[in-house]
């Protein structure tokens, strides 16, 4: 992925997660049990901190276009963010229970990018100080 690709895939997520933000409080507030709203509710704002995140990686990947690590690493955020907020959006909707077991998979796919991404920063040589 260029950096080009990496922000216009953070846009379009982030424009997905204020859409879905938007129809969450207007449409399914009043019909979710509280717990399945604030599940949610989650889901958006993870979604909306990775997109941020991924913007991040994209102006990484601009600035240092030689390296690897920042492709894949927006391609692992991209899939974290699908696995664990697409979960928890499917159960919304009623998905069965079993899909449950993917965020955690989800969760722990975005945790492990994030800490590939701090190694992956400090060993760049086109991000000195």
């Amino acid at each position: 992925m260029k950096a080009r690709a990496i922000w216009v895939a953070a846009a379009l997520s982030l424009a997905m997660a204020t859409a879905l933000g938007a129809f969450g409080t207007h449409a399914l507030r009043p019909i979710l049990t509280p717990e399945r709203f604030a599940s949610f509710d989650i889901a958006v704002t993870y979604q909306f901190f990775h997109s941020l995140g991924l913007m991040g990686i994209g102006f990484l990947q601009w600035k240092d276009p030689s390296n690897r690590s920042f492709r894949r690493i927006a391609v692992a955020l991209l899939l974290g963010m699908l696995i664990f907020c697409g979960s928890i959006y499917a159960l919304t909707f009623g998905a069965p229970k079993g899909v449950a077991m993917l965020a955690p998979i989800g969760g722990g796919t975005l945790i492990l990018t994030w800490v590939f991404a701090a190694i992956s920063i400090w060993r760049s040589r086109a991000l000195t100080d």
